[in-house]
């Protein structure tokens, strides 16, 4: 086990096209966000294992004398992650005091972690004490990668403290990234932590936070795209509580209704995420900005229509459309619809002025943005240094668990 304190990060993701429309067979885009979760840890004491998340208001420690039991429940080969059988997460469950039926945040996170942190220590001959703190810039539940994000962190840290992949030398640097290799491995242990949380998750959310950038899903299967330009975009939360089931259940009623109207629907969507992936790649080679953002915006438009005519949008997602077309600006929503986020494209020349106009406009609707951009790289240990002072101080302020099993 290392005795070093890392500090990791993964990014969110939002859904550029292709939503719901995935869940037929046509192509989606997804792409990570800058708005990123972070991850201290650092070697324990006392025999301790410590976890805190301050967006959940969580602090939390166990003795590792009374988690060893987590080397004889979990049989894992931490080069080759395999899912938590359910009698696994109900003993997890039942050890947390976590109530039949969880569903919140903090007994999610729990698990999640319990699972990990279990599962990759089992190569050793015993647990190994550790403080962990764990912070986010993305929103809880709103559809952005979260508990990817979440997952991968914990991945990246466990398995480079463990020993079973290296530490990425910083040597100067503010970040740095382990090999494919590894970073293959941390994407699949970070789809085993997704599925305690979520049961079964599509797999797109982590592999945007382990690789960044951009990924085409199609069909089941995840390519990573390259030469993918970095986007400015706003990022609203209109904090309209939706459930993805729901929505899509309603989707695919539709379409069982109406196939000869909704399947070129779908198609056209399909049309979309693949025209827009050719223009982000004439964008990454040089080609006209201005002409190129101008086909991206027509795409936008399109694809909300669509959206809306699927049955997947929302007033407050109208309301959203309106404000930023009242600037000149294009959006549309992101993820599973019914309320949740979207996002609004932003030209390399739009002005701060336009986009301030923008934020405090949606600020008076009650929503939450956020100027951010998109493209951006995958999972990455950091240097103290690079971040921000607010995120250095959360993670970095000696903070203990106050809760104890």
């Amino acid at each position: 086990m290392t005795n070093k304190t890392l500090i990791v990060s993964a990014p969110g993701k939002v859904i550029l096209h292709g939503e719901h429309a995935v869940v037929h067979g046509k192509v989606a885009l997804a792409v990570s966000l800058n708005l990123k979760t972070y991850l201290r840890i650092q070697p324990g004491s006392d025999e301790q294992v410590r976890l805190y998340l301050p967006n959940i208001d969580t602090h939390l420690s166990w003795k590792t004398t009374n988690l060893q039991f987590l080397l004889t429940a979990i049989d894992a080969d931490v080069q080759n992650p395999k899912a938590a059988s359910k009698e696994l997460v109900e003993q997890l469950r039942q050890y947390a005091g976590i109530s039949e039926g969880y569903a919140d945040a903090m007994s999610l996170s729990i698990l999640c972690f319990l699972y990990l942190y279990g599962a990759i220590s089992s190569s050793n001959s015993q647990l190994p004490s550790v403080d962990i703190v764990v912070w986010s810039e993305l929103p809880i539940g709103a559809g952005l990668g979260s508990s990817a994000a979440y997952c991968v962190c914990l991945a990246a840290a466990l398995l480079t403290t463990s020993g079973a992949i290296t530490c990425p030398a910083l040597q100067g640097k503010d970040i740095a990234r382990w090999n494919d290799d590894e970073l293959e491995l941390i994407n699949k242990w970070a789809f085993q932590g997704e599925k305690v949380i979520h049961g079964n998750p599509s797999g797109v959310d982590n592999a945007v936070g382990t690789w960044g950038g951009m990924l085409r899903y199609h069909a089941g299967k995840i390519d990573p795209l390259p030469r993918i330009p970095n986007l400015r975009i706003l990022l609203t939360n209109t904090k309209v509580l939706r459930s993805t089931k729901i929505l899509v259940a309603g989707v695919k009623d539709k379409l069982n209704k109406l196939p000869s109207i909704m399947k070129p629907v779908l198609d056209s969507i399909d049309a979309i995420s693949c025209e827009c992936e050719r223009i982000l790649n004439a964008i990454a080679s040089g080609g006209d900005v201005n002409e190129q953002y101008t086909i991206l915006e027509e795409l936008i438009d399109i694809n909300q229509h669509h959206l809306n005519v699927i049955g997947v949008g929302h007033s407050s997602l109208d309301r959203l459309c309106q404000v930023t077309a009242a600037y000149g600006l294009h959006s549309k929503l992101t993820g599973a619809g019914g309320g949740g986020c979207g996002l609004t494209l932003l030209r390399p020349d739009t002005s701060p002025s336009v986009v301030d106009a923008s934020k405090r406009a949606l600020k008076d609707l009650g929503y939450d943005c956020w100027e951010t951009n998109i493209g951006g790289s995958g999972v990455s240990l950091r240097s103290p240094s690079s971040l921000q002072k607010d995120i250095f101080h959360l993670l970095c302020d000696g903070k203990t668990a106050d809760e104890e099993f």
